[in-house]
C-alpha cells in the first residue's frame, strides 16, 4: 500500500490533535476528517471504513482501549467481524490517547510545571490516563495549566473548559511522538506500523 493520503477518523479533538501530527511526521497528507462523535460512532462505522479504504487513499483511525479487560486486537476484530483490509489503518491507543500525550515525560513534565517523576513509565499502564493527566495538572505550578485542564469545583465536569484547546496547543508546538514512543508501547506499535508502510514503499 502506498499510504500518501488518508482519511482520518477520530473521537474527538485531542485525538485529532494527536493523529494528526503523527501523520505529519510522516509526510502523509490527511484530505478528510470524519467522526468527532466519540468512540461508539467509531464503532459503527468501523466495517464500513474497512470496506472502502482503499490503495489510493487509506482511512486511518484512532480511537482509545478505554477497558483493561480489552486488547487492541481484540477491539479491532470485534469492530471489523472480518478481514482487515490493509488500506485501513486501525490504531488503539492504551489505554486512552492521553497515554501517549503525557508519554513525551521531557515535555510534558516541562509544559505542566510538574517533576517528571509523577509520569510513569509506561504510561500504557495508567488505567485512568484522562482523569490521571487531571490530577497532575491541580499540582501544577502554573495558574494558567490549572484553569484550562481542572474542573471549577461544583460542576459536573471531568476536565477543565479548556482542556481540549490547551493540550491540542502543546500537541502541536511541543509533543515528539518518536520520544513519547518510547514510553508508550502502543504507540510505539503505530510509529513502527507507519514506518514499515513508508519503507516498504520507498
Amino acid at each position: 500500500m502506498e499510504l500518501n493520503n488518508v482519511i482520518l477518523a477520530i473521537e474527538d479533538r485531542l485525538s485529532d490533535a494527536v493523529a494528526t501530527k503523527i501523520l505529519n511526521h510522516f509526510g502523509i497528507e490527511i484530505i478528510q476528517k470524519t467522526g468527532y462523535r466519540g468512540n461508539s460512532y467509531l464503532q459503527q462505522k468501523a466495517q464500513n471504513f474497512n470496506k472502502g479504504a482503499r490503495e489510493e487513499c487509506g482511512i486511518f483511525m484512532l480511537t482509545d482501549l478505554d477497558s483493561p479487560k480489552d486488547c487492541p486486537p481484540g477491539l479491532i476484530q470485534s469492530w471489523i467481524r472480518g478481514p482487515l483490509n490493509p488500506s485501513f489503518l486501525i490504531r488503539v491507543a492504551v489505554m486512552e490517547v492521553e497515554s501517549w500525550v503525557m508519554a513525551d515525560r521531557n515535555s510534558f513534565s516541562s509544559f505542566l510545571s510538574i517533576p517528571i517523576h509523577r509520569i510513569p513509565s509506561p504510561t500504557d499502564n495508567i488505567l485512568n490516563p484522562k482523569e490521571f493527566l487531571v490530577s497532575l495538572a491541580r499540582r501544577s505550578q502554573k495558574k494558567r495549566v490549572r484553569q484550562a485542564l481542572v474542573p471549577v469545583p461544583g460542576t459536573n465536569r471531568s476536565v477543565g473548559q479548556q482542556y481540549n484547546e490547551y493540550l491540542s496547543d502543546f500537541i502541536q508546538n511541543h509533543w515528539d511522538p518518536q520520544r513519547a514512543a518510547t514510553v508508550s508501547p502502543s504507540l510505539k506499535r503505530t510509529i513502527d506500523r507507519l514506518t514499515q508502510e513508508k519503507v516498504t514503499n520507498e
